[in-house]
């Protein structure tokens, strides 16, 4: 008897200081409700800007404050946002890198299912089936304010001159496989970059902007650039600054290959994301002209090397087409008429037959292009500015361009259209329009949203719903036109 009444104390004993140590255990891990939940302000939040206290400038340790949006640096005692909290009784802050939930003065974490939409906001995320169904949502989302707003379709913040990094930025983000690797940030996690190089950090501003920008649990219904900004004139030397107006293409065209380096792309063709999804191939046939001085040309042996036929492979991520000179006299009604011309008299540069003469300093050439590889994304480049000795001119010939089925096999040789399979036929995806005067003009931007095959303009802020048939009413100035797979 007396055994087991032994046994059933040492049972007892057992069970108490089990009991005792997850006492201890839950003790040290506070399960706190905060009481300030209900001041935070989500009209307030904005994280596209620069994550930098808004006292120091610097960019270690910065908090969020919840209620004014105000970011602070450090958490404990006699740091700005301490003292924001004591001064303003603000008491709830965010970990701008950690992503967790703090209250000050009393610096205790907040764990609260309700926090989530701020936390997604900061940084959306996407698994691979929400990345699916963006290609077949036609469902609109509602922003906080109460707007409505359709993910992928969002204004972007001109901060001050930076419209022609815009309209890029906005045709770029509906290339869908582009699109679908930066809005992973898995994909490009893993690339490997030598010590304090820092243009990795332009793909990572990339990849925040386009998961922004296709977020359907936006606060706002638009984005704005500057962290992305701020990157390119970092990594570009400050050739494209926000503050001054730029030209699109040479900014596409240095973007591009500045992201494909950055993701440690090579001259091979599937080397990174840019190249699997621009990079098309072309033969270039140049020959050298003699010199249009009639003593020159009769001492010149025409059978010579110098003079034979040069063919070279080249690479390309985008077509420069030239327009044809505007008229210089009005028509018998004394106006002058705009000019036309059709997509498919520019794209016969591209044929293999029609020769050009280029003109250098001292020597005249003639070239042929022939393409021979067309990519999955077409990029084309419609050549409005001439540059003289004096001033800048502007081209209004207006290009006649159909949106759907064009077919830019009519422009290759059948050898090379056979091996196409018939895959030829590209429909328009992106299209930016110059309007005004050379110096201050301004750029806009029509995408595609495929799922609902509505059209939008998007000029900077300013979003609104289009007719194709306005599009092609506009002057053309860069279009990027997708490969139909069926």
């Amino acid at each position: 008897m007396s055994n087991e009444i032994s046994k059933k104390r040492k049972i007892n004993e057992h069970n108490g200081s089990e009991s005792s140590a997850s006492a201890v255990k839950f003790a040290r891990t506070p399960q706190i409700q905060c009481p300030y939940l209900d001041t935070i302000n989500r009209h307030v939040l904005d994280f596209d800007f620069e994550k930098l206290c808004s006292v120091s400038l610097t960019r270690i340790n910065v908090y969020a404050c919840l209620v004014c949006g105000k970011y602070f640096q450090g958490r404990g005692t006699n740091t700005h946002a301490y003292t924001h909290s004591v001064s303003e009784s603000h008491h709830v802050f965010l970990n701008l890198l950690t992503l967790k939930f703090y209250c000050l003065p009393d610096n205790y974490e907040v764990i609260d299912s309700s926090l989530n939409d701020i936390k997604y906001v900061l940084n959306p995320i996407f698994t691979p089936e929400q990345i699916k169904q963006l290609d077949e949502n036609t469902k609109m989302s509602r922003a906080i304010d109460g707007t409505m707003y359709m993910p992928g379709i969002v204004g972007l913040n001109n901060i001050k001159a930076n419209d022609y990094c815009n309209v890029i930025l906005q045709c770029l983000s509906q290339v869908r496989p582009l699109r679908n690797y930066f809005l992973r940030e898995e994909n490009y996690a893993q690339v490997k970059r030598p010590p304090g190089d820092s243009s990795f950090l332009l793909v990572q501003r990339f990849g925040e902007l386009i998961r922004k920008l296709w977020n359907p649990r936006a606060f706002k219904a638009h984005v704005s650039p500057h962290e992305m900004l701020q990157a390119v004139v970092l990594w570009s030397k400050k050739r494209f600054q926000f503050i001054k107006q730029n030209d699109p293409i040479d900014f596409m065209s240095w973007f591009l290959n500045s992201l494909h380096l950055a993701l440690n792309g090579t001259k091979k063709p599937n080397s990174s994301i840019i190249y699997k999804s621009f990079l098309g191939h072309m033969r270039i046939y140049t020959r050298k002209l003699p010199p249009p001085d009639a003593d020159d040309a009769a001492k010149v042996d025409l059978s010579s090397e110098e003079y034979n036929e040069m063919i070279t492979e080249s690479p390309f991520l985008y077509l420069t087409c030239d327009l044809p000179p505007t008229p210089l006299f009005t028509d018998e009604f004394r106006e002058n008429i705009i000019p036309q011309v059709n997509l498919y008299q520019l794209l016969s540069k591209f044929n293999g037959q029609t020769s050009k003469e280029y003109k250098t300093y001292k020597e005249n050439f003639l070239k042929r292009f022939e393409i021979t590889q067309l990519p999955p994304y077409l990029i084309l480049y419609i050549k409005r500015f001439t540059k003289n000795t004096f001033f800048v001119e502007k081209n209004p010939t207006v290009v006649n361009f159909p949106v759907k089925n064009v077919d830019f096999g009519d422009i290759l040789t059948p050898e090379i259209k056979a091996k196409h399979n018939g895959k030829t036929t590209y429909e328009l995806v992106g299209n930016i329009v110059h309007d005004g005067t050379p110096e201050k003009g301004t750029y806009r931007a029509h995408v595609l949203h495929t799922p609902t095959q509505q059209w939008y303009e998007m000029q900077d802020l300013h979003v609104t719903s289009i007719l194709p048939q306005m599009i092609t009413l506009t002057e053309a100035y860069i279009q990027i036109y997708e490969l139909k797979q069926d």
